[in-house]
């Protein structure tokens, strides 16, 4: 399967990490010797199951390396429209790619084998989009004092992952959907009009499984997905925040030493 790491974002200087980037790209940020982002290419070079990377958002020399990368992609100025990018550049090199890996490069702490377990269970069935959650048990026996925000259900309270899968056709074919989630994305009222009121209440009334809560997007969306609970804390620890900078390098300084 081929990846695309989306690596855009610079902090502002209102931002709480603009005292450690200082004007420069977060994923370049040094963690024990390496800028975040190849901590993460380290781990998708370790794994059989990923074929060529493409890097959206950073420059060819900004000195991330890694035999799969085959090209670089400029900055499109959102998430989304990054994500539909870099789809867009694995399909023109190579044009029979069905599925896709997003990886967000600032989840330092995976591993290959973690990767590969994604690959692996996202290719035993077909669907538009799988996406990771971590439940916060999972998320506080491994990372204590993480602080993530998490979303209750009725039946889990889990955050968001940043190692999913994603058909390329559900990308590529649909402008009129991403241009609704894209114009959706700073609007609550496009998000629930988007989503549908009815599933809104009920998410913030906590008054749905997370089994209906994806049935219900999804239909809404007019996609087939899934909602897959990670065993791996990591694929969901991504850095946003000073203290959570400090836990990340100091969980990877461990990792060195061993």
């Amino acid at each position: 399967m081929d990846a695309v790491v989306i690596a855009a974002g610079t902090p502002k200087p209102e931002e709480a990490l603009y005292s450690y980037t200082q004007g420069k790209p977060k994923a370049l940020l040094d963690l024990c010797g390496k800028s975040m982002i190849q901590w993460v290419l380290d781990a998708l070079e370790g794994a059989e199951t990923v074929d060529q990377v493409v890097i959206v958002g950073l420059p060819a020399d900004c000195g991330a390396t890694s035999s799969k990368v085959t090209a670089f992609v400029k900055d499109h100025g959102s998430m989304l429209e990054n994500v539909r990018a870099g789809v867009r550049k694995v399909l023109e090199l190579a044009p029979q790619a069905r599925q896709i890996l997003l990886v967000s490069s600032d989840i330092p702490t995976i591993k290959a084998e973690m990767v590969n377990w994604v690959v692996n269970t996202c290719q035993q069935t077909d669907l538009d989009l799988y996406y990771h959650l971590v439940t916060r048990q999972v998320m506080e026996a491994r990372f204590p004092g993480s602080m993530r925000s998490y979303t209750r259900l009725k039946d889990v309270e889990v955050c968001g992952g940043d190692l999913n899968v994603i058909r390329a056709m559900t990308v590529t074919s649909n402008d009129e959907l991403w241009d609704r989630i894209v114009s959706a994305r700073k609007s609550a009222f496009r998000q629930a009009a988007l989503l549908g009121f009815d599933t809104l209440i009920l998410l913030l009334f906590r008054a749905v499984t997370l089994e209906e809560a994806i049935k219900r997007v999804s239909k809404r969306l007019n996609m087939t997905g899934q909602a897959i609970l990670s065993p791996y804390a990591e694929i969901g620890m991504d850095v946003d925040k000073p203290h959570q900078l400090e836990l990340v390098r100091a969980d990877l300084s461990r990792r060195a030493s061993e």
